[in-house]
Protein backbone atom coordinates (compact mmCIF):
# COMPACT_ATOMS: atom_id res chain seq x y z
CA UNK A 1 0.00 0.00 0.00
CA UNK A 2 1.12 3.39 -0.55
CA UNK A 3 0.04 7.22 0.36
CA UNK A 4 -1.80 8.62 -2.49
CA UNK A 5 -3.70 12.00 -3.46
CA UNK A 6 -7.13 10.65 -2.75
CA UNK A 7 -8.79 13.36 -0.48
CA UNK A 8 -10.18 11.78 2.53
CA UNK A 9 -13.30 13.15 2.43
CA UNK A 10 -14.05 12.46 -1.43
CA UNK A 11 -13.35 8.79 -0.42
CA UNK A 12 -16.15 9.53 2.36
CA UNK A 13 -18.54 10.77 0.51
CA UNK A 14 -18.00 7.88 -2.22
CA UNK A 15 -19.11 5.30 0.13
CA UNK A 16 -22.74 4.12 0.28
CA UNK A 17 -25.16 6.00 2.30
CA UNK A 18 -25.72 2.68 4.63
CA UNK A 19 -22.30 2.84 6.52
CA UNK A 20 -21.51 7.01 4.94
CA UNK A 21 -22.39 7.91 8.30
CA UNK A 22 -20.56 5.43 10.50
CA UNK A 23 -17.37 6.55 8.91
CA UNK A 24 -17.91 9.79 8.72
CA UNK A 25 -18.72 9.74 12.58
CA UNK A 26 -15.55 8.04 12.97
CA UNK A 27 -13.43 9.94 10.97
CA UNK A 28 -14.63 13.58 12.89
CA UNK A 29 -13.64 11.89 15.66
CA UNK A 30 -10.37 10.27 15.41
CA UNK A 31 -9.06 13.50 13.20
CA UNK A 32 -9.99 15.02 16.49
CA UNK A 33 -7.55 13.18 18.47
CA UNK A 34 -5.17 12.99 15.76
CA UNK A 35 -5.33 16.74 15.83
CA UNK A 36 -1.90 18.00 14.01
CA UNK A 37 -1.10 14.47 12.61
CA UNK A 38 -0.96 14.27 8.70
CA UNK A 39 -4.59 12.73 7.50
CA UNK A 40 -4.20 10.58 4.07
CA UNK A 41 -5.23 8.12 1.79
CA UNK A 42 -3.56 5.06 1.56
CA UNK A 43 -4.70 2.75 -1.34
CA UNK A 44 -3.37 -0.41 -2.59
CA UNK A 45 -3.26 -4.06 -2.11
CA UNK A 46 -3.29 -4.86 1.75
CA UNK A 47 -1.45 -7.70 3.61
CA UNK A 48 -3.87 -10.30 2.64
CA UNK A 49 -3.44 -9.43 -0.66
CA UNK A 50 -7.24 -7.49 -1.24
CA UNK A 51 -7.31 -4.29 -2.62
CA UNK A 52 -7.98 -1.69 0.21
CA UNK A 53 -8.69 1.98 0.60
CA UNK A 54 -7.28 3.34 4.43
CA UNK A 55 -7.52 6.59 5.96
CA UNK A 56 -4.64 7.11 7.62
CA UNK A 57 -3.83 9.51 10.80
CA UNK A 58 -0.64 10.46 11.82
CA UNK A 59 2.85 8.83 10.33
CA UNK A 60 5.51 6.77 11.20
CA UNK A 61 8.43 4.49 10.26
CA UNK A 62 9.63 2.03 11.59
CA UNK A 63 12.57 -0.58 10.05
CA UNK A 64 12.14 -4.37 8.80
CA UNK A 65 14.12 -7.32 9.73
CA UNK A 66 15.23 -6.92 6.13
CA UNK A 67 16.61 -3.45 7.20
CA UNK A 68 14.10 -1.55 4.72
CA UNK A 69 12.10 1.03 6.71
CA UNK A 70 8.75 1.07 6.11
CA UNK A 71 6.41 3.96 6.51
CA UNK A 72 2.59 3.53 8.07
CA UNK A 73 -0.23 5.19 9.52
CA UNK A 74 -0.40 5.40 13.56
CA UNK A 75 -4.35 4.82 12.93
CA UNK A 76 -6.34 3.75 10.28
CA UNK A 77 -9.54 4.00 9.01
CA UNK A 78 -11.13 1.69 6.30
CA UNK A 79 -14.52 0.31 5.02
CA UNK A 80 -14.50 -3.43 4.23
CA UNK A 81 -17.09 -5.09 2.60
CA UNK A 82 -19.64 -6.13 5.79
CA UNK A 83 -17.51 -4.10 8.49
CA UNK A 84 -15.75 -0.97 9.09
CA UNK A 85 -11.98 -1.78 10.41
CA UNK A 86 -9.60 0.77 12.74
CA UNK A 87 -6.31 -0.34 12.84
CA UNK A 88 -4.27 0.87 15.64
CA UNK A 89 -0.26 0.49 14.97
CA UNK A 90 0.95 0.93 18.40
CA UNK A 91 2.52 -1.12 21.16
CA UNK A 92 4.73 -0.43 23.99
CA UNK A 93 7.09 -3.05 25.78
CA UNK A 94 4.17 -5.33 26.60
CA UNK A 95 2.71 -5.74 22.96
CA UNK A 96 0.00 -4.14 20.71
CA UNK A 97 -2.06 -1.64 22.32
CA UNK A 98 -5.43 -3.14 20.65
CA UNK A 99 -4.82 -6.55 22.77
CA UNK A 100 -5.25 -4.35 26.22
CA UNK A 101 -8.44 -3.09 25.20
CA UNK A 102 -9.80 -6.17 23.70
CA UNK A 103 -12.36 -6.45 27.02
CA UNK A 104 -13.55 -3.31 26.84
CA UNK A 105 -14.04 -2.04 22.94
CA UNK A 106 -17.46 -3.78 22.60
CA UNK A 107 -18.95 -6.06 19.78
CA UNK A 108 -15.34 -6.68 17.75
CA UNK A 109 -13.39 -8.89 16.36
CA UNK A 110 -9.67 -8.10 17.63
CA UNK A 111 -6.92 -8.35 15.73
CA UNK A 112 -3.42 -7.45 17.32
CA UNK A 113 -3.69 -3.91 15.46
CA UNK A 114 -6.91 -4.04 14.31
CA UNK A 115 -10.65 -3.47 15.46
CA UNK A 116 -13.33 -4.42 13.30
CA UNK A 117 -17.39 -4.34 13.76
CA UNK A 118 -20.79 -3.93 11.35
CA UNK A 119 -21.62 -0.54 12.91
CA UNK A 120 -20.44 2.05 15.22
CA UNK A 121 -23.65 0.91 17.57
CA UNK A 122 -21.25 -2.27 18.29
CA UNK A 123 -18.86 -0.80 20.08
CA UNK A 124 -17.69 1.83 22.89
CA UNK A 125 -16.36 5.14 20.88
CA UNK A 126 -15.40 6.81 23.88
CA UNK A 127 -13.10 3.55 24.82
CA UNK A 128 -12.16 3.40 21.22
CA UNK A 129 -11.21 6.89 21.21
CA UNK A 130 -8.83 6.85 24.28
CA UNK A 131 -7.13 3.66 22.66
CA UNK A 132 -6.67 6.29 19.84
CA UNK A 133 -5.44 9.06 22.17
CA UNK A 134 -2.89 6.30 23.44
CA UNK A 135 -1.56 5.55 20.28
CA UNK A 136 -0.76 9.31 18.94
CA UNK A 137 1.13 9.63 22.64
CA UNK A 138 3.18 6.41 21.93
CA UNK A 139 3.99 6.26 18.65
CA UNK A 140 4.25 10.26 17.47
CA UNK A 141 7.96 10.98 16.65
CA UNK A 142 9.33 14.05 17.22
Amino acid sequence: MEKTATNPQDFIESLPAKVRSDIDRLDAAITKVMAGHAKTMWEGTFWGGSDQKIIGYGDYSYQRSTGDTVEWFIVGLAQQKHYISVYVNAFDEDGYLVEKYADTLGKAKIGASSISFPSLNDINLEVLLDLVEKASQRMSQP
